[in-house]
């Protein structure tokens, strides 16, 4: 593994008789989680709604699809964003934002006005690209190394298939092309290492309809285990990320996050972990699958349904759904298909309709994606935990649908109830909740 000579090895930290590190972060500690490894316990009770700590980004890297819109530095979308004056690509809300973007935008600045158009590197190669920059010139821990240093994150590497390692290695090949102009690039080995490490660790940062922004690294929220009936949930303020309990919790307790979509049947849940993340969870949803009958319901007929028809169309559910996200015109066809079988409320269909919607908003069909979203909406709230962001974003699409399409009334009960979980989930001062409740007052 990557570790800067420069930072305190673990064994430099206060720690306790057992081996835990004492807790660096106010109510919360490292210990060893059994069946897990390396994991967050808290210290002292938290409620729900309560945050347990604030992240800052490692590093973290824009999307190029948000350039021009967002600032490369906060992340903050505002207008009259002022453009760097040499690569006239980046985006910055004051000077004071581009300044303190300046060591991780020149890795980029130059590269993208000599390569043009041909300045295409992955996502992951311009976060690893930040992660090795700021390794060069760091003196200390960072702020987000309270509990595990960056070069202690999990990897995979010995795991990976011969696919994802072609993916890394073309990774690899573009951080080479792009930067190596302005980056001391480590040898091979110790690049795979972080490939992976950024592959099992990295987070995806959304906006309040879960729309993508960039991706993150957070060495102290790696910490956190999976379960697949979380104790908190990861938000975002800029690049910060903020972890807020959505049950209450008690000393002892360990704190956890879900690494999936939570929405689908136990087998496909863990076939998801066990592709990116190399384990099979145990927690007692997995083990008792009490959800499942709800989420693969089929619809009552005269003569009972044979087992071996509902797992067919398990399969066939599971292979349209990899083929809709490129073939986005059989949705309606899908669905017919499928709701011949299927319940409604099954996922394999919420998961139909809800691209269905996507597909009615592209199009501006307001009747349709208010037609789809409201049969996704329902189901959505039995299937979900409590305080989920896939829920509140579908209150807040269909809110701003209801209110373009001037049925007022029923926009802002969806947006209130859209407010009440994010309330939670993000706490009652975060901007998107505050600009949520202007949004309300003005209506």
């Amino acid at each position: 593994m990557l570790h800067p000579t420069s930072l305190p090895t673990q064994s430099e930290g206060e720690q306790h008789g057992d081996g835990t590190m004492a807790a660096i972060i106010d109510g919360l500690e490292r210990f060893d989680s059994p069946g897990k490894g390396r994991g967050l316990r808290v210290t002292r009770p938290f409620k729900v709604g309560e945050l347990l700590f604030s992240c800052p980004a490692y590093s973290s890297v824009l999307s190029a699809a948000e350039r021009g819109c967002r600032c490369e530095f906060c992340f903050h979308r505002k207008e009259g964003l002022a453009r760097c004056g040499k690569c006239k690509k980046a985006f910055y809300c004051n000077v004071k934002c581009q300044k303190a973007d300046w060591a991780m935008h020149k890795l980029e600045c130059s590269a993208m006005n000599a390569f043009g158009e041909n300045w295409v590197p992955s996502e992951t190669s311009r976060l690893v690209a930040r992660i090795l920059a700021k390794k060069k010139i760091q003196k200390e821990k960072s702020a987000s190394e309270k509990l595990l240093l960056i070069g202690e994150m999990q990897s995979h590497l010995e795991d990976e298939d011969n696919e994802k390692r072609e993916r890394t290695e073309a990774d690899i090949a573009g951080l080479h092309r792009f930067f190596s102009k302005h980056l001391e690039v480590p040898d091979q080995k110790d690049l795979l290492t972080l490939f992976s490490q950024v592959a099992c660790n990295g987070f995806t940062i959304e906006d309040d309809e879960l729309s993508h922004m960039g991706t993150a690294v957070y060495p102290d929220v790696a910490l956190i285990n999976h379960s697949c009936l979380p104790s908190v949930i990861v938000t975002y303020n800029g690049t910060s990320a903020e972890i807020r309990a959505v049950q209450d919790m008690k000393p002892g307790d360990e704190v956890l996050i879900s690494y999936i979509d939570l929405l689908y049947p136990t087998d496909d849940r863990n076939n998801r972990l066990r592709e990116y993340y190399y384990f099979t969870c145990e927690c007692s949803e997995c083990t008792n699958k009490s959800k499942d009958k709800a989420k693969l319901k089929a619809r009552k007929q005269s003569d009972p349904i044979e087992p071996q028809v509902i797992s067919n169309m398990v399969r066939y559910a599971r292979k349209t759904i990899r083929e809709f996200r490129a073939l986005k015109h059989m949705c309606e066809q899908s669905l017919e298909e499928m709701g011949a079988v299927f319940d409604d409320s099954n996922v394999y269909m919420l998961h139909m309709m809800y691209q269905a919607m996507g597909v009615c908003i592209y199009m501006q069909d307001a009747d349709g994606a208010l037609r789809y979203g409201g049969k996704v909406l329902k189901p959505y709230s039995k299937l979900y935990p409590p305080y989920s962001l896939n829920v509140s974003s579908m209150y807040l699409k269909m809110g701003r649908i209801y209110m373009q399409v001037d049925r007022h009334s029923e926009g802002i009960s969806a947006l209130k109830k859209a407010m009440a979980i994010m309330e939670v989930a993000h706490g009652k001062d975060h901007h998107y909740v505050t600009q949520l409740r202007k949004e309300i007052a003005q209506k």
